[in-house]
């Protein structure tokens, strides 16, 4: 079994067909898919998706590039968001959050300000509910670890991680896994592979962020949650790890997620 620890299902780009994207990922051997929310709007979205599909399941959070739009009051409806999941099995983690300082104007002012505002407070969240988090950490890892050091969480992923190897140490040593996918696909994507081939294999899941972030066979079209026994494939060969051996893979990165999102065996 594949676990695809991040995909967001309900885009628009997937043109209304999101539970047949989770037949057919299914059908390609994918147990589980993560649904991350990225604002208060697509909570209930979300949620709903994954109630129709034995291999999907959910987080709750607002992502760093919704929180211009977000009113003040939204931290709040998330919280009692989680409080209404947290009886749910199919609810996993606070997510997407984090910090994205990849525009330039997101790097310095308000609207920075606004961003280590919202994640700092969903942090606390996820300490209080003792939940793991789903990071989005963008030009932003040694940020995005400054707070984590100060507010203690169990745990998540550092989603679409493409930082130094000593980054990936720190996130490692408090307990996160890192995420790696489509980026990993492209022979000029040079620090990702090496990141992918060279780190423990307990540190590393797989994810898609369908639609986003396709792989080189799919680039420039949209991504796909049935495409991660392919990118399996891929670290298989960045690791030398003979295709033969590839039930073996699929087994330590599905192990590696639900040992960093527990909620997931429930689910």
């Amino acid at each position: 079994m594949w676990i695809d620890t991040h995909c967001h299902l309900d885009a628009t780009e997937f043109g209304g067909q999101h539970l047949e994207q989770a037949d057919a990922a299914a059908a390609q051997g994918v147990g589980m898919i993560v649904l991350p929310a990225v604002a208060v709007d697509n909570f209930a979205t979300v949620s709903a998706l994954a109630a129709q599909r034995a291999n999907l399941c959910y987080a709750l959070g607002i992502h760093p590039l919704y929180v211009a739009q977000s009113a003040d009051d939204d931290l709040e409806r998330l919280r009692e968001a989680i409080v209404q999941a947290l009886p749910d099995p199919r609810f996993v983690a606070v997510g997407e959050i984090g910090l994205d300082f990849f525009i330039p104007e997101l790097q310095q002012g308000p609207l920075r300000q606004r961003q280590e505002h919202f994640y700092q407070a969903q942090l606390k969240l996820a300490r209080e509910f003792d939940l793991p988090v789903l990071l989005h950490v963008r030009r932003s890892q040694d940020i995005i670890l400054k707070y984590l050091r100060r507010i203690s969480v169990p745990g998540g992923i550092a989603h679409a991680f493409n930082g130094s190897f000593q980054q990936a140490g720190h996130f490692v040593e408090l307990g996160f896994k890192l995420g790696f996918g489509g980026a990993m696909t492209f022979p000029r994507s040079l620090q990702i592979r090496r990141l992918a081939a060279q780190l423990p294999l307990d540190a590393i899941v797989l994810e898609t962020d369908a639609p986003d972030i396709s792989p080189a066979w799919l680039h420039p079209a949209p991504n796909h949650p049935d495409q991660i026994p392919r990118i399996g494939e891929v670290l298989a060969g960045l690791r030398e790890i003979p295709l033969t051996q590839l039930a073996q893979l699929a087994q330590a990165t599905s192990a590696n997620a639900q040992a960093v999102l527990p909620r997931l065996t429930r689910s």
